[in-house]
Order: C-alpha cells, then structure tokens, then sequence
C-alpha cells in the first residue's frame, strides 16, 4: 500500500502578497478528493493580501505560530497560536500578523480548492 505522506517543505512554496504558501494536500501533493490544505507563513507587519473568500467551500485555519488578527466579513478579532478560525463558505476574510515573529497557520479547506478559485475583494481591509 502506498502510504500518502508528505512534508511542507517537499513541495513549492509560492511567494504571494502578504505570505508564503506552500500545498500539502491537492496541487500535486496528498491528492485527497474532499479536501485541501496548506501552509501560509506572514511576516510581522504583513497582511494576507488581498482580502479574499471561498464562494464555493469553507476554510479552517489553525493558528500555529504567532499572533495577530482576522477579519471575517467586516468584524476583527484578535488570533494567536493554537487560534483555530472559521471562514464561512463566501465569507470575506484576511489575517495580519501584528505580532514580532513570523505567523505560521495551516489552513484547511472542504471541498478542495486552489488559487484560481479565491475569489478576491481588492477594495476590502482592516479598518484603522
């Protein structure tokens, strides 16, 4: 039997405004047939650009290094590793890392999905 199993760092992470993502499950890793995931790496002061929803899914992010906040269809709330996040299917949403060390999360998503179906919402932010 051919045991699926991967690593982060086996795959190619991908230089996308606010983060580095990287695929572990779809895109040509794990290829799981309901689902997706992959992990997103934001330097302090940057923003997962832009904002952004899933118009055909849900995604769950959990929150495993760093702190920060979120915002989910206009309200804001503060994160922090071990923060575990629903974004509702069509939900309007983008993390920022206000903390001094690196946010790492990974980020789950049912049914599967890949960038070309993030549907992106230029004109949404963080209000001041």
């Amino acid at each position: 039997m051919n045991v699926p199993i991967s690593h982060e760092s086996d795959g190619e992470e991908l230089d996308l405004p606010g983060r580095r993502l990287s695929w572990v499950v779809g895109e040509g890793r794990i290829p799981a047939k309901n689902c997706s995931a992959c992990v997103i790496r934001i330097a302090p002061g940057e923003r997962v650009r832009p904002a952004h929803s899933h118009p055909n899914g849900e995604e769950v992010v959990y929150i495993i290094q760093g702190r920060g906040r979120v915002l989910i269809s206009g309200e804001v709330r503060p994160v922090r590793e071990g923060s575990v996040i629903l974004f509702p299917q069509g939900a309007v949403h983008m993390l920022h890392n206000t903390g001094d060390e690196e946010m790492k999360a990974v980020c789950f998503f049912s049914p599967a999905t890949n960038l070309e179906n993030y549907q992106m919402h230029e004109d949404v932010d963080f209000p001041d």
